[in-house]
């Protein structure tokens, strides 16, 4: 898992915005670091799409927030020079379902861009990856489920069920765009037995 953090860190993917890069890098990659720590018995990853500009931009984290960071605690940190952090809306829904579902730790969230993609000359905004880029990152999303031996892989969204392939077993909904019902009751669906057996 270190070597596949170093090449994040490392990596070009596109014209992406390589959170991992730098000093607050290391910070993002540190808060990873502890997330998959304390879910190293989990039985399930949920594939997302890409790094959004208010959550793994700044946490180094997919779906998560800086207030989920901050509500979290330490170890964690923030990077952002915003005090009250960044909030993400779908990082909100899918946090939000995990813990109704009591599967917080069950399930450990990854995107197939493990970096920003954004639109040019707005580094706070996002642009769906390109499929050059949804390719590059796709290696790294094979590695590290590779790595993290899952007994089920979500797609969570159209892009990361076409890039993960064989690997998903289910796609649900992605929770943007009015999709957090659908998400909800998807994961719900895909994770009744497994968490619970």
């Amino acid at each position: 898992m270190e070597q596949l953090f170093r090449d994040l860190a490392g990596a070009r993917i596109g014209s992406t915005f390589n959170q991992y890069a730098g000093a607050d890098g290391a910070v993002r990659l540190d808060n990873l670091r502890t997330y998959l720590d304390e879910r190293s018995g989990a039985r399930v990853v949920a594939l997302g799409e890409a790094t959004g500009y208010q959550g793994m931009r700044w946490s180094g984290i997919a779906f998560t927030s800086e207030r989920d960071l901050l509500r979290w605690g330490a170890p964690y940190r923030t990077t952002s020079p915003r005090p009250e952090g960044w909030s993400e809306p779908s990082g909100t829904i899918v946090h939000r379902v995990l813990g109704e579902l009591g599967a917080e730790h069950d399930v450990i969230l990854w995107n197939t861009v493990p970096h920003h993609p954004h639109r040019p000359g707005e580094p706070l905004s996002n642009r769906r990856p390109t499929v050059a880029e949804i390719a590059a990152g796709a290696v790294f999303a094979r590695r590290a489920i590779a790595l993290l031996h899952p007994e089920l892989v979500i797609a969570v969204g159209r892009v990361a069920e076409a890039a993960a392939g064989e690997l998903a077993q289910t796609r649900v909904r992605h929770p943007a765009n009015g999709g957090g019902a659908m998400f909800a009751a998807g994961m719900a669906a895909a994770l009744g037995e497994i968490c619970t057996s």
